[in-house]
Parts: C-alpha cells; sequence; structure tokens
C-alpha cells in the first residue's frame, strides 16, 4: 500500500499537523508492505527520505509557511508516485490537486480536516463571510471519499455542514519525548522560584484564540503562591510579576523538559480543534486546567485535571485551587497512564491504517462518525 500526505501546514515552526505528519510517517516506513510519502512546499523540487518539496511561494512574515499558487506542480507529482490513496491535510490548493489527480489515478482521496476554517476566517474577518466559507467547506469535503476530524465537536461541525463519511480519529503524543522523566530538578531555581511555589505552564503560540488575557488575570488572582511560565511566539510582554515569559519557538525536547519540571499546564483556548499541547502535558505527567469548550472536553477527565467556564479568570483561578487541593501529583500520573492507554502514536498509526483499508475496499471497515 503506497500512501501520499499532501498539505502546505508545514514549517520549521509548524504545530500539530506537522507533529501529525512527522509522527505518521516514521511509523509507516518501519511497516511492512507500506510506502509512505509526504509531499510539502518548498523552495524547489526535492526528494529525501520520502518526503517531496513542491516549489511554492514563501508567506510574508510566515514564519516559514509557503502558499502554493500552482496546481500543476503538486498534481504532477502526484502523478509520478502513483499512490493508492491521498489524504489532504489542508483546504487550500493542494486539496483540489489531490482531487485533480484523483481523476487521473483514480484512487480514494481522504480529507483531514484539521482547522476549523470558518471559525478562523470569522476570527479574523468577521461574520459576514461566515456564509461562503462554510459552503466552501461543505462543497470541498463532499468531494472526498472520506473525512476524518480530530475530534467529535469538529466531525459534528462537518456533519451540520452536510458533509457525509465523516470519522472521529483522534491525534496523538510522543510518549518519549513528552515524559515524568525529563523533569529538570533545577528548573524553578533558574527561575528564582522556592520549592514550594506552584508552577503552572502555558506553552503555544500567543494567538488571539488562546485568550492568553485570561491566564494572565487568573495568575493576578492566584497571587505569588503559584508562578506561570508563558512559552512560545507571540506571546505579551506586560505580564504580572509572577508569570515568566520564554518568547519564540523551542524545540519538542526542551518543551517537554520545561512542561515535565511544572506542576500543571493553564489553558485558555475556547476554539481548539484538538489540543495537542494537553496531550503533551499529561504525557508528561502534570495535570491540565483548562476550559469547557471546543475539543478539551473529550480529552480531559476528572481523573487527569480540571474544566472551568471559558473566558473566567475568576473559575480557573478556583479550578487551579481545586487541582492542588486535590492532589496534583496523583492526577499527573493518571494524565500520564490515560494518554498511554488511548494516545499513542502506535495506536493513532493502526486506526488511520483501518480507515485507509476501508476506503481501499479491504477489512476493518468503521462506522461513521464512530
Amino acid at each position: 500500500m503506497h500512501i501520499a500526505d499532501i498539505t502546505m501546514f508545514y514549517a520549521p515552526a509548524s504545530g500539530g499537523v506537522r507533529t501529525y505528519l512527522d509522527a505518521k510517517h516514521r511509523r509507516l516506513g518501519i511497516k511492512p508492505g507500506i510506502r509512505h510519502s509526504l509531499l510539502i512546499p518548498g523552495p524547489s523540487l526535492s526528494e529525501q527520505d520520502g518526503i517531496f518539496t513542491v516549489p511554492a511561494p514563501a508567506l510574508p512574515f510566515g514564519k516559514g509557511y509557503r502558499f502554493p499558487l500552482r496546481l500543476a506542480p503538486w498534481r504532477n507529482v502526484l502523478q509520478d508516485l502513483q499512490p493508492d490513496l491521498i489524504e489532504v491535510g489542508d483546504p487550500y490548493l493542494t486539496a483540489w490537486a489531490a482531487l485533480d489527480a484523483r481523476r487521473q489515478l483514480d484512487v480514494p482521496v481522504i480529507g483531514f480536516y484539521h482547522s476549523d476554517l470558518p471559525l478562523l476566517v470569522r476570527n479574523r474577518m468577521g461574520n459576514w463571510v461566515t456564509n461562503n466559507v462554510e459552503a466552501y467547506v461543505s462543497k470541498l469535503y463532499g468531494n472526498f471519499d472520506r473525512v476524518l476530524a480530530p475530534s467529535r465537536v469538529m466531525a459534528d461541525k462537518l456533519t451540520g455542514l452536510g458533509v457525509r463519511n465523516v470519522f472521529v480519529q483522534p491525534l496523538g503524543v510522543d510518549l518519549q519525548t513528552f515524559n515524568p522523566q525529563a523533569r529538570d530538578p533545577g528548573l524553578r531555581a533558574g527561575l528564582g522560584l522556592d520549592e514550594n511555589t506552584r508552577l503552572l505552564i502555558f506553552a503555544g503560540r500567543g494567538s488571539k484564540e488562546k485568550n492568553l488575557s485570561v491566564l494572565l488575570d487568573c495568575m493576578e488572582r492566584l497571587g505569588r503562591r503559584y508562578h506561570l511560565l508563558l512559552v512560545g511566539s507571540s506571546m505579551p510582554t506586560a505580564v504580572p510579576s509572577n508569570v515568566t515569559v520564554i518568547e519564540d519557538f523551542r524545540p519538542a525536547a526542551q518543551v517537554a523538559r520545561l512542561m515535565a519540571s511544572a506542576d500543571a499546564l493553564l489553558h485558555a483556548g475556547d476554539q481548539e480543534t484538538f489540543g495537542l499541547v494537553i496531550l503533551e502535558a499529561m504525557a508528561s505527567g502534570i495535570p491540565v486546567v483548562a476550559v469547557a469548550a471546543g475539543a478539551f472536553e473529550e480529552i480531559v477527565t476528572e481523573d487527569c485535571g480540571r474544566l472551568c467556564t471559558p473566558n473566567n479568570p475568576a473559575a480557573m483561578a478556583a479550578a487551579v485551587r481545586e487541582l492542588f487541593e486535590s492532589g496534583n501529583t496523583t492526577l499527573g500520573k493518571q494524565a500520564r497512564l490515560h494518554v498511554e492507554r488511548h494516545y499513542a502514536w502506535d495506536t493513532v498509526v493502526n486506526s488511520l491504517l483501518r480507515h485507509y483499508h476501508a476506503v481501499l475496499g479491504s477489512q476493518w471497515p468503521l462506522t461513521a462518525n464512530g
């Protein structure tokens, strides 16, 4: 079986989509009888270890992202590769290139709905474009042989737009990199904190939908006994005295060290399609305080952390206090066990293979929306 993934969501500082594709590429590469090709944008046409770069111009201020403008180069690479199945990882030109190649190759195409496009556009341009974007999503994803969504909330949105054949396919987490053993006992001292200070962490992009202002307000309410570490790009510069900022993208191993050294993850984002950082924290052996919105309600159980009312700093502060009163260490151990059981990448890839076999007409069919 030859599987080809195609996406523009792949850059040096990429988030969940690149993590998913890299993990998938490594694991499929060692499975007998399976070949995996990955098509991503780059400065020129090249190939290394099954990863093909297709020429696409760089986005200004895009932090390494490139935006394909020509369909033909992507379609031509797919035609040369002759895959048995194509998976699409974004809703832009590469998706239409895959559908165009399908007409030539007569192979199934799966669409993975990683991002909530109508919500993203509405956040940036307002409600006036929502109907047009929803119609676009409905048309595009209605063309795929099967559609995968990382959470039930995303699957339900697609179904509500009239898209059929939608299946929930959660992502996974690297259990070796994100591990309690990555803990650095010297981190607190390096931050100027004593051992009794409760250290919280948030890692990711400081984009609007992360609601970082809620975290900062929450920290002001919690006071000196608690400290928050903000890790990532575009972080705020004006922060309370009990907040430390580590600006810019950090490699996974560095983030894993910081997470394993903290006491809990704090996340105020209310629009997450999956929330990979939640799994990374849980895999690091720390519990989570997040909002009861988006995909978080599907991931965070009472055994792994606490959920609170969205956009409510007082409710988040109360949830943090309750978490520590309940025993954050025990909750962290339970969180690690939870992701080991349900979100190991090997488990995810085996589930993906069942989807692939199903659309290719072989064994292991699944129930829609299941």
